[in-house]
């Protein structure tokens, strides 16, 4: 394996939307040098005098070649930006012999430039936020702990189940608050889900069709799949011995939602792109963001393991946060782990290559005890 660059101390967030919160403070905490890229050099400024850290981070004008023009081996780039910028930022990373980190999950042009990040001795990690990212640690916990309890070779079944979601927390009539671009909420809806129910792979080619309660401590959400969860089963490294009945990773909305949403249902059926993108707009301006907005955040992981002899084990994790006046649940839970990540590439943790947040039993419960550690509150339950 390559020997990975040793970290310069130098972090450059490029980005300063919605998720961008108090792990870009966090940073500035353990970084030698943090730059703050934005649109313009003045917007940048008034990000980081919004999060308290003028004079704490250097605002920097965003261009891809003014990033590269600054860029030296060992920096760490994080990329707040919109997916399909990820593998050209990768690539100026690769070229530079700088690490890369971001929230998102990894795109098949990522995937593309991976072996040449490894080779060059570039940490290259992604799904490290909330959805993908504390979902991920709290799946490979729950995991690592049915594997001790039942053992990873005994004949076992399991369900496992993964739910998140951005809401309001004061519920309004649209039952829903836009925690991110409207165009890729909708976008997202469009794409089919494939998943695990009855121990077969099932595919809807519009999730909201396959919407169903779910009682989250006695409070009723409706929840439905989200994206293709069956590649996770492999990435979780759940033991072969134990055989799928369900496995679902989705998204959870206020009970409600479906009801509300009809009408955006009834537009996405007609598949018209022009159509979406005008109906995004819309719904932007009818249901704006303000400040007096508050949001909350839940992010349910259940793991339930019957044995062939009649064991059983289950656990869940379960987080419900609600924003402040001076962050919003969801730029915390996304930027904090990101910010833990980094400094894991900072310390020189994180080998050369890939890495999706942490991805062993040992690693999430260290990486959760850090976000406890650092103020984000969740509860483990283990029956």
């Amino acid at each position: 394996m390559t020997e990975v660059v040793p970290a310069s101390g130098t972090v450059h967030w490029v980005g300063a939307g919605l998720s961008t919160g108090s792990g870009l403070a966090a940073l500035c905490d353990t970084a030698a040098r943090v730059r703050l890229w934005h649109r313009t050099e003045e917007r940048a400024e008034r990000a980081l005098a919004a999060l308290g850290l003028t004079g704490r981070a250097e605002p920097r004008a965003y261009t891809p070649s003014a990033l590269v023009a600054e860029l030296a081996p060992g920096d760490v780039v994080v990329s707040m930006l919109p997916a399909p910028d990820h593998a050209p930022l990768l690539g100026a990373c690769v070229g530079a012999r700088a690490h890369f980190a971001c929230s998102s999950y990894v795109s098949e042009a990522v995937l593309e430039l991976v072996p040449a990040a490894g080779a060059a001795g570039v940490t290259v990690l992604t799904e490290t936020g909330l959805d993908p990212g504390i979902d991920h640690l709290f799946a490979h916990s729950l995991i690592a702990r049915a594997s001790e309890a039942i053992g990873a070779e005994t004949a076992a079944s399991y369900r496992l189940t993964s739910y998140c979601g951005g809401v309001p927390a004061v519920p309004n009539e649209f039952r829903y608050r836009f925690s991110w671009a409207p165009a890729g909420v909708l976008n997202a809806l469009r794409a089919p889900a494939r998943y695990i129910e009855d121990g077969a792979e099932t595919t809807v080619g519009r999730p909201w069709t396959a919407t169903r309660p779910l009682v989250i401590d006695g409070e009723t959400f409706e929840a439905y799949p989200n994206r293709d969860s069956v590649p996770f089963v492999a990435q979780y490294g759940l033991p072969r011995a134990w055989k799928p009945q369900t496995f679902v990773r989705g998204t959870l909305r206020l009970d409600g939602w479906l009801t509300a949403w009809a009408p955006v249902f009834a537009e996405l059926e007609r598949d018209d792109d022009q159509r979406v993108a005008a109906l995004a707009r819309e719904l932007a301006a009818r249901y704006p963001t303000t400040e007096a907005d508050r949001d909350r955040v839940v992010l349910a992981v259940s793991l339930a393991v019957h044995t062939d002899s009649g064991g059983h084990w289950s656990g869940r994790y379960l987080l419900d946060l609600t924003g402040t006046p001076e962050e919003s649940a969801m730029a915390r839970l996304v930027s904090r782990p990101l910010a833990l990540g980094v400094g894991h590439i900072l310390d020189g943790s994180l080998p050369a290559g890939l890495s999706r947040a942490a991805e062993t039993g040992e690693r999430s419960e260290a990486w959760l005890r850090e976000l406890a550690e650092d103020g984000v509150e969740f509860g483990l339950r283990i029956d």
